[in-house]
């Protein structure tokens, strides 16, 4: 698959997750496999004000390519600026947030708020396609509400004003993460528009990505929640569909992965930050594992990386006895 000039390793693509998707999270999923690889989203109107903050999101030295990196806004020539900033720091596809659900986001009129503003949404990648070389694409969901699904209208226009690439979540803003995604809206895209379509919406083992790959036939499929905690999903899709039997990670992989993350996270940002921003994430490696209650609580109270090392080693013992 190619978007734009940018040939995608695979099938297999991140989501762009606030507060999840950061360098550390973005090298595991490399390491993984996953073929296409987005940032955070960034807040143009900060990166044009030099927010060192938001400076520090778009740190992509390092990487592997290719790397999306997602912009949100509602102004064009802000995002535009934004835009130039961000293909200078090295971005091989710039994507524009029009889906995020997030209150703060949406009074703005930024994120899905833009899905009830078709004009501006495509006026926003016209400014953005005409300032840039690299390819523009659009993350969007099925409408702001049930009963104005604008998906279809809205990709057939902001195909026609130059995105290069549709990503569609098919649910609506007012359903957040609830109900279940209408991956029929994926398919409708699909049989619309010219340009790739990354599906998304309720991925939990591969399984669900051939069926949505079938069901669709979008070009590739967007992982999010069901990476949270559970890198191996990229490596198993990848297996899966490339016909080789995938094994689940056992629970020592999951605290091995778990320490390795915690470790990467520290020789990025330290060790405060990188053990309170980890406590999240070990808490999602946990998920599923037996009697985890207690060494879940002793984590999100842990300061440094030995108290989590030594509350992880002391669980793994206890479950081998």
């Amino acid at each position: 698959m190619r978007i734009g000039s940018v040939e995608i390793l695979n099938r297999i693509v991140l989501a762009p997750m606030a507060g999840i998707t950061d360098k550390a999270f973005r090298l595991i999923a490399r390491m993984h496999g996953c073929g296409l690889i987005y940032t955070e989203m960034i807040s143009a109107k900060a990166l044009t004000y030099k927010n060192m903050k938001t400076k520090i999101l778009l740190d992509l030295t390092g990487e592997e390519k290719p790397i999306a990196v997602q912009l949100f806004g509602s102004d064009p020539e802000i995002m535009a600026e934004a835009a130039i900033i961000v293909e200078k720091e090295g971005a091989q596809i710039i994507d524009i947030n029009m889906g995020c659900p997030v209150p703060k986001v949406v009074k703005n009129g930024e994120g899905s708020a833009l899905l009830e503003k078709p004009e501006l949404a495509c006026e926003i990648v016209r400014t953005m396609r005409q300032a840039v070389k690299v390819p523009i694409t659009v993350k969007i969901r099925s409408g702001f509400r049930p009963e104005n699904i604008v998906a279809l209208q809205l990709s057939i226009a902001l195909a026609k004003a130059g995105a290069s690439a549709i990503g569609i979540h098919p649910r609506t803003r007012d359903q957040y993460y609830s109900g279940k995604s209408d991956w029929q809206v994926i398919k409708k895209i699909k049989d619309s528009v010219d340009i790739p379509v990354i599906g998304s919406g309720d991925i939990w083992i591969p399984e669900d990505v051939e069926e949505m790959l079938e069901i669709t036939r979008c070009d590739a499929v967007m992982l999010g929640r069901g990476v949270l905690g559970n890198p191996w999903l990229i490596s198993n899709t990848r297996d899966y569909l490339s016909g080789t039997a995938y094994k689940r990670p056992t629970a020592e992989e999951k605290v091995k992965g778990a320490l390795f993350h915690l470790d990467l996270i520290i020789q990025l940002k330290g060790e405060e930050i990188g053990v309170k921003e980890m406590r999240k994430n070990i808490a999602w490696y946990l998920k599923g594992l037996p009697r985890t209650a207690m060494i879940k609580e002793s984590v999100f109270k842990a300061k440094t990386r030995a108290e989590v090392f030594n509350l992880l080693d002391q669980y793994i013992l206890m479950e081998k006895s």
